[in-house]
């Protein structure tokens, strides 16, 4: 079964003009203030680089539970997880040359009058964050290279020799994921408030990428079949799709709240500075849209099994989704760093253009393999896939 996916002209030129738009909004937001631009660049490169980890999280979980009915769609995953090196690159880019528009503990003279800046010094400091940055991205540019490696090796030789491999180095690879993404998390993204602590914080992240690759993926295989291309998608696909995102967004809840209700329990001024900022210094809007978009919407739109089997109603709710984690991640990078809580050309231009740079990655990969692992060993499983 031979299913080839070509980039169009149109998705082509289409991802370039979103780069181009993003080009011009950080080039405005550096000439009116680097502060902004470098926070804008955090967001984003984050934003994309964990839904291409939260999508290799996916692929690593069907090898190891041996899942049938998503066989047909693991070249999604994998395309997204092509886009690893592209995000970490220019996350270490801004890492060199834009962590001292973010990142207060960077400033020397705020550690020399800070003495708990003083205390984790030793930890957070630029260069060591540098070798960590290399040995969490190296970690995973590694394996989900290897896993893309074995699919296509499968393609070619049949058998199931490397879907046992590929099953073998996904168990090995959840654990570094899991391991190294909430450390890389505390390092990049909670050390913008390096005054505050959360240990539920990248956990909270980590189930983040996940939930909301899962729905990104669900989106690209309900584009490609209106594409023409994986025809056999069908309702009982759609609804494990958004039973993934349904029980992904409880256990969003559960994290976003279990922080929330621990902090405002504990009422200890270290701690609950983080909200109060966000309910009382104009972020409040934001802070309620967070919960509702990325919990109570999923949660009670796909309750209903015709909404969760409808595919025009999946792609509404990915795309909603995929706001409702820029919106997350504004909120915990935004009021630490500049403080401002402006949503302008800036801020939608950048993302545009990470967006289109995103699109452009995922859509060549897909063209460079068939869309359907023709030798998979459970593809017929996952084409005749009811449910029962």
């Amino acid at each position: 079964m031979e299913n080839r996916y070509t980039v169009s002209p149109k998705l082509k030129y289409t991802s370039f003009a979103l780069m181009a738009i993003g080009v011009i909004a950080l080039g405005i937001g550096f000439s009116t203030g680097a502060d902004r631009a470098w926070a804008n660049v955090l967001l984003n490169s984050y934003y994309f680089l964990s839904l291409a980890v939260g999508a290799s999280f996916f692929l690593a979980l069907q090898y190891i539970t041996q899942s049938g009915w998503s066989a047909m769609f693991k070249r999604i995953p994998e395309a997204m997880g092509t886009y690893i090196p592209v995000g970490a690159g220019i996350l270490l880019l801004f890492l060199i040359f834009g962590s001292h528009s973010v990142y207060h503990w960077t400033h020397a003279d705020a550690v020399a009058n800070d003495e708990l800046l003083q205390h984790k010094a030793s930890y957070l400091n630029l260069s060591f964050m540098i070798i960590r940055y290399v040995l969490f991205v190296g970690s995973w540019v590694l394996l989900a290279g290897m896993l893309r490696k074995y699919s296509l090796r499968e393609d070619e030789v049949g058998g199931t020799k490397y879907f046992k491999k590929s099953e073998f180095l996904s168990k090995i690879f959840i654990f570094v994921l899991a391991f190294t993404f909430t450390l890389a998390t505390i390092d990049w993204i909670m050390s913008v408030n390096p005054h505050w602590f959360s240990t539920l914080f990248s956990a909270k992240n980590f189930m983040t990428a996940f939930f909301h690759g899962a729905a990104i993926i669900t989106l690209i295989a309900i584009l490609l079949n209106r594409n023409g291309n994986l025809p056999g998608l069908n309702k009982y696909h759609l609804h494990d799709f958004s039973k993934y995102i349904f029980m992904l967004s409880i256990i969003y809840g559960y994290l976003w709240y279990s922080q929330y209700f621990l902090i405002w329990y504990a009422n200890i001024p270290e701690e609950t500075v983080y909200y109060t900022t966000l309910i009382h210094g104009g972020w409040k809007s934001l802070f309620i849209a967070d919960i509702a978009i990325n919990w109570a919407f999923p949660f009670l739109f796909l309750m209903l099994n015709v909404i969760a089997k409808n595919a025009k109603a999946l792609m509404f709710t990915a795309i909603i989704l995929s706001i409702g984690q820029w919106i997350d991640l504004y909120l915990q990078i935004m009021p630490g760093s500049t403080g401002v809580n402006v949503i302008g050309f800036v801020e939608i231009g950048s993302y545009l253009g990470f967006l289109g740079l995103f699109i452009f990655v995922v859509s060549r990969s897909l063209s460079k393999a068939s869309l359907v692992p023709k030798n998979h060993p459970y593809l017929q499983e996952s084409t005749a896939h009811k449910l029962h």
